[in-house]
């Protein structure tokens, strides 16, 4: 047909929009990832807390101070001291633990968890502090537990 331009090539359109969803399918993934480091490590930090709660609230401060305490911990703390703090907290098996915050960082190639929350029993409540460092292993680096004033 003579008069008619020849058909435009969309081959540059076509680059251009492979190269946005590209860009785009690499910003989500990437903040997936993100989501997923950050959600797993806080999971982890948790249930850390978790479980060494429950076995303080049990009693079982022994496999609490084996299992979850780091040596420089033990080495200020010994496994009497720590047997006989807890005991004078009187915990029961009706309390139960509640976190406020739980904060996940890295410092110095280590990672940190800093969990904070109550120890609810019935009529009063403890308040817990604790911090949990290492490099894959996190174990208990500090550690409060005191009756809430």
């Amino acid at each position: 047909m003579p008069g008619l331009p020849p058909a435009k090539s969309r081959k540059g359109l076509w680059i251009v929009v492979g190269i946005v969803a590209g860009v785009l399918l690499l910003v989500v993934v990437g903040v997936l990832l993100l989501v997923n480091l950050v959600g797993g490590a806080t999971r982890q930090a948790g249930d850390l807390a978790d479980g060494f709660t429950k076995l303080v609230i049990a009693g079982d401060t022994d496999k609490a101070y084996n299992d979850y305490m780091d040596p420089s911990l033990k080495e200020q703390l010994s496994r009497e001291e720590f047997a006989s703090g807890v005991k004078s907290l009187q915990l029961d098996p009706a309390c139960t633990p509640a976190y406020d915050d739980l904060k996940v960082s890295t410092q110095n190639e280590n990672n940190i968890a800093d969990v904070a929350g109550l120890i609810k029993c019935p009529g009063r409540d403890i308040e817990l502090v604790y911090r949990f460092a290492g490099k894959n292993d996190l174990k208990l680096v500090t550690i409060k537990l005191r009756p809430k004033a």
